[in-house]
C-alpha cells in the first residue's frame, strides 16, 4: 500500500491505487475490506463511478499514486468510507493544481467535505511545485461554493453553468 496519507482531525485521506480503483469499478471491495476498511452508506455512490474512469486514467498515466490523482475519504472513527477528493492530476506550468471533492449523501453537512479538502489544500500547498490551487462548482452548488468560500478561496469568474475559484 502507498504510504502517502493524510491525517485531519476526523477523517484519513488515502490515495487510490490503479488495483483499488480497478477493484472498485468492478464492484470488488475485498481489498478494502482487508485494509480494515467498510464502506459508506451509498459509497460508490454515482459521481466516484463516474470519476473511477478518469482515476484509473490518471494513474496510468503517472505510473503510481503521486498525490496529485484522487484520494479516499475516510472516517476514523468506524473507517468508513464516505467520498473522494482529489486533483486533476499535477501541477501545471503556472503551478497550478486544479481540487475537487465528493461525500455521499448520507454523509454530507458535517462539515467533512470542508475538512477533506482543507486537508488536501495543505497537502499539495506543501509541494514545492505547487503556486495555486484552482476549484469549480456548478451555480447551484450553494455548500460546495461556502466550502471554498471558507477555505480562503476567491472567485474568478463565472459562465452559463459554474463558478470558478483560486487560492
Amino acid at each position: 500500500m502507498n504510504e502517502l496519507k493524510i491525517q485531519t482531525q476526523r477523517l484519513l485521506l488515502i490515495p487510490f491505487t490503479h488495483r483499488i480503483a480497478t477493484n472498485v469499478l468492478q464492484e470488488n471491495y475485498e481489498e478494502l475490506m482487508g485494509m480494515g476498511l467498510t464502506l459508506g452508506k451509498g459509497w460508490p455512490d454515482a459521481d466516484t463511478m463516474e470519476t473511477i474512469h478518469k482515476i484509473i486514467i490518471a494513474l496510468e498515466r503517472a505510473g503510481e499514486s503521486t498525490g496529485f490523482e484522487s484520494w479516499m475519504i475516510i472516517t476514523t472513527d468506524g473507517m468508513k468510507i464516505i467520498g473522494d477528493a482529489g486533483f486533476k492530476g499535477g501541477p501545471n506550468t503556472e503551478g497550478e493544481v486544479d481540487i475537487g471533492y465528493g461525500i455521499i449523501e448520507a454523509e454530507r453537512k458535517k462539515g467533512y467535505a470542508y475538512e477533506a479538502a482543507a486537508g488536501l489544500t495543505n497537502w499539495a500547498l506543501s509541494q514545492p511545485k505547487v503556486k495555486k490551487i484552482t476549484a469549480k462548482c456548478l451555480l447551484d452548488n450553494i455548500d460546495s461554493a461556502k466550502i471554498l468560500v471558507k477555505m480562503g478561496f476567491e472567485e474568478i469568474k463565472r459562465d452559463d453553468t459554474m463558478i470558478y475559484w483560486s487560492k
